[in-house]
C-alpha cells in the first residue's frame, strides 16, 4: 500500500456509528465489522429481543454498545434515537442508514398505502435521520452518511417498483446531498447491493402466487457489510460490492429496450 493511500484512510477505532436495521442481515454484519475495528456503536431496530442477542456479541468484542429500538417510520422516533446516540456518547460521526423492507407486487396490485409505507421506511426515514445527524457532524466538523440503496434503485426489476421508486428515491436525496455538503467535511456514500443472503426475502410483504427471490446474482451479507467498512475508512460516492453491477448500469443506460427483454426472458423462464 503506497503512503498516498495509508493518508486517505481513516482509523474506524473509537469512531462513534449507528446503524439503523442493525438486528440482522446486512445491518447486523456491518455493526460486527465495525465492531471489529475498534469503533463505539449504536444499533437500532424495531425487534428488540435481536438487538440485545447482537449487543451481547458486540460485548465480547469490547465494543462499547447502544441499543436503540426505533421503528423509523415514526420521524419522532427518530428524533429520539439521535438525541440518545448523541447524549451516549457525546457525536455522532458515521451514520449508516440501512433500515428497509421489501414489497413483492405488479403494480397493479400495489395500494396507495403501501407505497406510502415503503417510502415511510426506505426513504422518508432517512431523510428525517439525514436532518437529524447533519447539525451533530457540522459541529465536530466531520462527518460520513452511508445510505444503503440496492442495485434496484438503479435498474428496476419487475414486481418490485415500489421497493425500486423508494431506493431510486433515496439515491437522488444522496446525490444532491452528497454535492451540497461538499467542502463541509461530511461525506455522503451510496451503496448498491445485489440480492444478498438475509432474510429479506423471507419477511417481504409478498403479494405473488409464489414465494419470491428477486432476480440476479447472490452475495453474503458479510461482503455487503466489508464494503460499507471499507467505505467508512476510504469515503467514496458509490459502492457496488458485486462490481459486475456497473456493467449492468452501463448496459441499461446504452439500451434500456435490451435489459426489458433480458428480464422479460428471465421471468418466463421461472
Amino acid at each position: 500500500m503506497n503512503l498516498r493511500f495509508q493518508r486517505s484512510c481513516r482509523s474506524l477505532q473509537g469512531k462513534v456509528v449507528l446503524i439503523t436495521g442493525a438486528s440482522s442481515g446486512i445491518g447486523r454484519e456491518t455493526a460486527l465489522a465495525f465492531a471489529r475495528r475498534g469503533a463505539r456503536l449504536a444499533v437500532a431496530a424495531r425487534r428488540q429481543h435481536l438487538l440485545e442477542s447482537l449487543a451481547h456479541e458486540l460485548d465480547s468484542l469490547g465494543c462499547d454498545t447502544l441499543c436503540v429500538p426505533v421503528d423509523v417510520s415514526n420521524p419522532a422516533q427518530i428524533h429520539h434515537m439521535v438525541h440518545r446516540v448523541h447524549q451516549y456518547f457525546g457525536r455522532l460521526e458515521i451514520l449508516i442508514n440501512n433500515a428497509g423492507f421489501g414489497l413483492a407486487a405488479s403494480l397493479e396490485e400495489t395500494t396507495p398505502e403501501e407505497m406510502s409505507r415503503i417510502f415511510a421506511v426506505n426513504t422518508f426515514a432517512v431523510f428525517h435521520a439525514m436532518l437529524e445527524a447533519i447539525p451533530l457532524m457540522r459541529r465536530s466538523g466531520y462527518g460520513h452518511i452511508i445510505n444503503v440503496a440496492s442495485s434496484v434503485g438503479r435498474r428496476a426489476i419487475p414486481f418490485c417498483g415500489a421497493y425500486s421508486a423508494s431506493k431510486y428515491a433515496l439515491v437522488g436525496l444522496s446525490e444532491s446531498l452528497r454535492v451540497e455538503l461538499a467542502g463541509s467535511g461530511i461525506h455522503v456514500s451510496t451503496v448498491f447491493p445485489v440480492r444478498t443472503e438475509t432474510e429479506f426475502f423471507s419477511v417481504l410483504v409478498n403479494k405473488m402466487e409464489n414465494p419470491y427471490s428477486g432476480m440476479g446474482p447472490l452475495q453474503p451479507a458479510a461482503r455487503v457489510a466489508e464494503a460499507i467498512v471499507s467505505c467508512a475508512r476510504h469515503p467514496r460516492a458509490e459502492v457496488l460490492p458485486f462490481p459486475w453491477l456497473r456493467l449492468a448500469i452501463i448496459l441499461n443506460a446504452i439500451s434500456p429496450r435490451l435489459v426489458d427483454a433480458i428480464l422479460t426472458r428471465a421471468i418466463r423462464l421461472k
